[in-house]
């Protein structure tokens, strides 16, 4: 253990690799344990006039919204000696969920996926809790970002795989069994995670103490940044919405697309989407000042939005092709989601000096996002079940670019005008 330690105080660069793999693992094997199920399409089974798959998707996202909302008081409030015991526990919780989706027979097997989003949502809350506050974060946090991009593309790639090399494994029981495949591999990526030191005092001096959030600590973020916060939840929120649709659906999108589309679609399409936005993530890191860091995350917001809006446009007059379309459409819905996660309030807390975490703000957007996810899917199922599943995403998608641009704008105005209120902060 002491080497690895002296390796840390040594090289930050050994600091950074470590932590994006770790991150990245980590996040990448609990999607083995979310994302696979709806590889499958459950042909033959519904629950009135709902798709079973539909209501499979709706079952976890509703355990997800719920595990967002406790996750607002669990993960704000947890102490780093409780990290990873937590961590494992919620897995084991959504691997056991799994077992019992398999073993019950359809339709009444939908509950135990309601059980296995209900843990996964507080993950990424721990795994960032591991990496904010730090000079690096935006570095440090490039890894958990790649992953929630290219994971599930992989992920449907690899269940595709094991379907064809197994075909007597049902639908119901590939789940599991891809999340037994990868518990392994999540443990190790775990126990790299527990390895990370904490922030040290120069961390401490540019982007301010994280620690443990109390009531009043939260009433004074509501009530100091309250409006800008509530701008940010709207934007993150139709963001999760879209991003939730493209993702669940991915398979009877590119089916209307392209009856002959390939199976490694997903794979290709993530992976190149996941490389730009790494690239662009990781130039946030470049600003020093905390200022310049949350105005860039801004930038990337407006830059994500536009792009996503575009390129729909751009397909809908057959200027591109629908995997130039998915493809674009991807990177400009992650250009815009993962600056809000994993830099945008690192770095209004260190801006602001204020006395919060990243995950108070970052589960509280989260828990209404996927709340407008479910009534997404709600919409589509019980009030325009007979409109494609494409024309649904670039419908939304319209909405979308043009509501977050307008708040994006008033938002600006607000945390501008605050800026210039405030006290500058120069580190020691």
């Amino acid at each position: 253990m002491k080497p690895i330690q002296r390796l840390f105080a040594r090289s930050n660069l050994f600091l950074i690799i470590w932590s994006m793999i770790a991150a990245f693992g980590t996040y990448f094997c609990m999607y083995a344990f979310r994302k696979p199920f709806n590889a499958g399409v459950y042909a033959g089974y519904s629950i009135g006039i709902l798709d079973y798959k539909a209501v499979l998707i709706i079952a976890q996202v509703l355990g997800y919204m719920v595990s967002k909302f406790i996750g607002i008081k669990v993960i704000s409030e947890l102490k780093p000696r409780h990290r990873k015991k937590l961590i494992i526990s919620l897995i084991l919780i959504a691997e056991t969920a799994l077992l019992f989706f398999g073993v019950v027979p359809a339709p009444y097997n939908f509950i135990f996926l309601f059980i296995n989003g209900l843990p996964l949502g507080m993950v990424w809350g721990i795994i960032f809790n591991y990496l904010e506050g730090r000079r690096f974060t935006e570095l440090l946090s490039m890894g958990l970002s790649t992953s929630l991009i290219i994971s599930s593309g992989f992920l449907k790639t690899i269940y595709f795989e094991l379907h064809a090399i197994f075909p007597a494994l049902s639908e119901f029981w590939l789940p599991a069994v891809i999340g037994l495949v990868f518990l392994p591999f999540f443990l190790l990526f775990v126990w790299m995670l527990s390895m990370i030191p904490a922030p040290t005092e120069k961390d401490i001096r540019y982007r301010s103490v994280r620690l443990p959030m109390n009531k009043e600590d939260k009433r004074n973020v509501r009530r100091k940044y309250g409006w800008g916060v509530l701008g940010f939840i709207v934007i993150y929120a139709m963001l999760t919405m879209l991003r939730d649709f493209r993702d669940n659906f991915s398979v009877e999108i590119w089916s209307e697309l392209d009856k002959g589309w390939p199976q490694d679609v997903f794979a290709k399409t993530e992976t190149i989407s996941g490389a730009i936005v790494l690239v662009a993530i990781g130039c946030l890191s470049a600003f020093k000042k905390s200022a310049a860091g949350f105005w860039g995350s801004f930038l990337l917001i407006c830059l994500g939005l536009i792009i996503g809006g575009c390129s729909t446009l751009w397909f809908q007059y057959h200027w591109i092709s629908p995997f130039w379309w998915m493809l674009s459409l991807g990177t400009g819905l992650f250009l815009a989601y993962i600056p809000i996660q994993i830099a945008l309030f690192d770095r209004m807390i260190a801006l602001f000096r204020i006395k919060a975490n990243a995950g108070f703000f970052v589960y509280t957007c989260d828990s209404i996002g996927y709340l407008g996810s479910v009534g997404l899917l709600l919409y589509k199922e019980c009030f325009d079940h007979n409109i494609g599943w494409t024309s649904m995403m670039m419908h939304f998608s319209y909405l979308q670019t043009s509501v977050s641009l307008i708040i994006l704008i008033i938002i600006f105005l607000f945390f501008y005008r605050l800026q210039r209120r405030a006290k500058p902060y120069i580190p020691a």
